[in-house]
């Protein structure tokens, strides 16, 4: 192989940029509710992120592009405050190697690289992954003045949506704010959907993706709630619990590895949605979202070229 060096390192893109932008807010708001740690377990992914992406495409004269720091940013922000450091290493270079450039980098991977790397770390760690927790700080300067919560027992194993399958509710606002234990960006619905618009409004994102999937976890858990299932939650509580949110405005819109043609978007995106809601209540695991991104995923191509083939048929027939 020709080995060639990039005329420069970075490539910069402006609609991921954009996404960037619109995660900035959960990225502060993780180190006020968890501390400074948040901000260095952040900074130690997108190192080994990008380090892992330069190594793929700097042989090849090609520079890392400015996807590497939204897949960096989504995957961090989705994983628990007490993380080790070296797991959240194994797991984005997982989801960047794997994930990503093994099927030819930048605009050609098949399935999301974020989820692949924290659905590896997932099934592999699955304590530190799903038991470890933390307390949010809140109150004046709260995480601003902290490495992570220094009081004794703030560890816990308790989350809303552990608490939910057991029939157990929290006050809606402490869902919406965010004071609630968590992944470092999925806590706050508020932040969220600032975001989440922001790249709507920015069309960094396709809008029928994240609508579908919200309608899809709405749909799915008024009905399983409604026909008497304890374990779903009613649709409020089960849209603002756990990463859904997150998943809606961030993951689900990823356009790659996402659904293309309009038809294929809503229900691409309504299967998604639909799917967490039963992955919740009725599987062992409680990462709804991630496992159903990564399914429907395989689906896409199949998906877009049925809804071509019909999309054809009916121009004939008119």
């Amino acid at each position: 192989m020709e080995f060639k060096l990039p005329e420069k390192f970075f490539q910069i893109q402006k609609v991921m940029l954009r996404v960037c932008y619109a995660l900035a807010p959960l990225i502060v708001l993780s180190v006020y509710i968890f501390g400074w740690r948040s901000l260095a377990l952040i900074i130690v992914v997108f190192v080994f992120g990008i380090a892992t992406e330069a190594v793929f495409n700097s042989p090849q004269g090609k520079p890392v592009t400015s996807a590497v720091f939204v897949t960096c940013l989504i995957f961090s922000l989705s994983l628990p405050p007490t993380l080790p450091f070296w797991m959240a290493i194994i797991g984005i270079i997982v989801g960047v190697a794997i994930g990503k450039m093994v099927f030819g980098g930048f605009g050609q991977n098949v399935f999301n690289p974020a989820m692949v790397g924290r659905c590896f770390i997932y099934i592999t760690f699955p304590i530190h992954m799903t038991n470890t927790w933390i307390e949010p700080m809140w109150g004046g300067a709260a995480g601003f003045g902290h490495w992570i919560n220094p009081v004794a027992d703030a560890l816990t194993s308790a989350t809303p949506l552990v608490g939910l399958r057991e029939g157990i509710s929290l006050p809606l606002q402490e869902l919406f704010f965010g004071r609630i234990p968590g992944s470092m960006g999925e806590t706050s619905a508020f932040l969220i959907i600032l975001g989440g618009l922001y790249i709507l409004y920015r069309k960094a994102a396709p809008w029928r993706l994240a609508l579908s999937c919200f309608l899809g976890g709405l749909v799915l858990s008024g009905i399983l709630h409604g026909v008497g299932i304890r374990a779903v939650a009613s649709p409020v509580p089960a849209i603002l619990s756990g990463s859904f949110l997150f998943g809606v405005m961030f993951v689900v819109t990823e356009p790659i590895s996402g659904a293309k043609t309009k038809g294929g978007q809503w229900i691409y995106g309504f299967m998604i949605g639909g799917l967490t809601i039963i992955l919740r209540g009725f599987s062992n695991f409680s990462a709804g979202i991630m496992f159903s991104v990564l399914i429907m995923n395989a689906f896409v191509p199949i998906l877009d070229q049925t809804m071509r083939h019909f999309q054809e048929r009916k121009k004939v027939a008119q």
